[in-house]
């Protein structure tokens, strides 16, 4: 069957959101409110922003304003990969940060196992599994990369294995791999059940969520800030910005996220023969070593979740509902499954979709106030948001408040990212820095432009 006919059936939505209530469950803002804190966004930075600030403080009145409804963007739609890492990696930590990585290593796992209390203190039931995950060699270089990596890695208090060609294929039964890196720190989540689930938790602590409302505008109003929307607006003492990769409030912001588009396929659920013929028995989640790189991992029933490779920008940062589906990226991503799991050849594919990420040049969320510090924002988690968004909402509120903390005090929060260059220059960068990439994906050699582009700490990643 041709990869254009095989998808002809994908009903083009999550998988993820299979038997579970979608849609907006709430009113629109209308008419004047006051409020504590409001926060610009329904997605895991903005419930998170609520579940953390009612925690401190029960009494607040704390607004969450959703433009669609809650789980309609990215928390609903993502892989459901549950990094530890604050710094896109234990690599890109030792380029950028050095000298802070072990805080922010030990920042990371505790922010992980934080959110594993909390889901179990609150009955939860997101089907987080700390099951690690393996990065996976598709070539020599990488293979070789990988090995050299594991030094570093232990040398940060990681527990990893490399994995040579016999013991990656006999975990994972696929011809394209030659080795891999088993990680044991993170692990696996159902998104939109998270999202479900802290929503849940935001409200029974107190906050009053609106979807529909999309934020319009932020003014001064006397000591405090006015949020403005379409058919309502809410006096405020302070903000929190978590727009991430949709348009935001602040100019400023524009010019350090880049919105990219990320592609996903899902299978139908597999067969007991068809998992025996896989392997894959320890179920954890696997991506590939490459810059244009595959995620792919099972869900509670068994189908395979498949995305990654292409990221996909849009000229002026468009972000819109009609690029969740692009065909040649889900015909690339179906032909390279099957090449990956030939064995499956007949298993059909039974959704797809896609999603905005949030992406620095610096592959990390950016931190900081305006309006006199009665407004923070964390945006730009480029892919690894699932549990760091939770450690993004702790340091915008430490800035709202004026705290100094272990968080705040970091150069990974304290500095920021080099911007983005206008259109039409920003669409020509991210496409010759593409092309770069695919580039030392074949030949392993990291070519002049991304030695430059490394000197300054600038890059493109999904």
């Amino acid at each position: 069957m041709r990869p254009a006919d095989e998808l002809r059936d994908a009903v083009p939505r999550p998988v993820w959101w299979d038997g579970v209530q979608t849609g907006p469950r709430s009113e629109p803002l209308t008419g004047r409110q006051r409020a504590d804190l409001v926060i610009v966004g329904g997605g895991y930075t903005g419930l998170w922003s609520a579940i953390e600030a009612l925690t401190e403080h029960p009494d607040r009145r704390v607004v969450l304003l959703e433009q669609d409804w809650i789980g309609a963007g990215a928390s609903g739609r993502n892989g459901g990969f549950v990094s530890e890492s604050l710094t896109h990696g234990i690599a890109h930590g030792e380029a950028m940060w050095p000298d802070e990585l072990d805080e922010l290593q030990r920042l990371g796992r505790q922010n992980v196992e934080q959110i594993a209390e909390l889901l179990q203190r609150h009955d939860v039931d997101a089907d987080l599994r700390r099951c690690g995950k393996t990065t996976l060699a598709r070539t020599a270089h990488d293979a070789d990369a990988l090995r050299a990596a594991v030094a570093t890695y232990t040398r940060r208090g990681e527990d990893v294995r490399f994995l040579d060609r016999d013991e990656v294929r006999a975990d994972l039964h696929s011809p394209a791999f030659v080795g891999g890196l088993r990680i044991s720190g993170g692990g696996l989540v159902d998104p939109m059940a998270l999202t479900h689930g802290l929503r849940s938790i935001a409200e029974k602590l107190g906050a009053a969520v609106f979807e529909r409302s999309a934020a319009t505008g932020i003014e001064r109003s006397g000591a405090g800030l006015t949020v403005h929307g379409t058919h309502g607006r809410v006096d405020t003492a302070q903000v929190v910005l978590a727009s991430n990769a949709y348009p935001p409030l602040l100019r400023r912001l524009r010019a350090w996220v880049l919105p990219v588009y990320d592609y996903v396929l899902a299978t139908a659920p597999l067969t007991a023969d068809q998992l025996e013929s896989i392997g894959w028995a320890q179920n954890q989640g696997l991506t590939d070593a490459g810059n244009q790189f595959h995620y792919f991992r099972r869900t509670r029933d068994d189908r395979i979740v498949w995305g990654g490779y292409d990221a996909i920008y849009h000229f002026g940062n468009a972000v819109h509902s009609k690029l969740e589906q692009r065909d040649a990226s889900h015909r690339v991503l179906a032909q390279h499954f099957r090449q990956t799991f030939p064995q499956l050849g007949s298993l059909p594919f039974t959704h797809r979709w896609g999603g905005v990420i949030d992406t620095t040049s610096r592959f990390t969320p950016i931190f900081g106030t305006a309006y006199d510090g009665r407004l923070a924002y964390a945006v730009g988690f480029t892919g690894l948001g699932v549990a760091s968004t939770r450690f993004g909402a702790q340091v915008a509120l430490d800035l709202l408040a004026g705290r100094l903390t272990e968080r705040t005090r970091l150069k990974a929060v304290t500095g920021t990212a080099v911007p983005f260059p206008p259109e039409p220059l920003r669409w020509t960068a991210v496409q010759l820095t593409r092309a770069a990439l695919a580039r030392e994906d074949e030949t392993g050699t990291r070519g002049v432009l991304l030695r430059i582009l490394d000197r300054f700490g600038v890059g493109f990643n999904s």
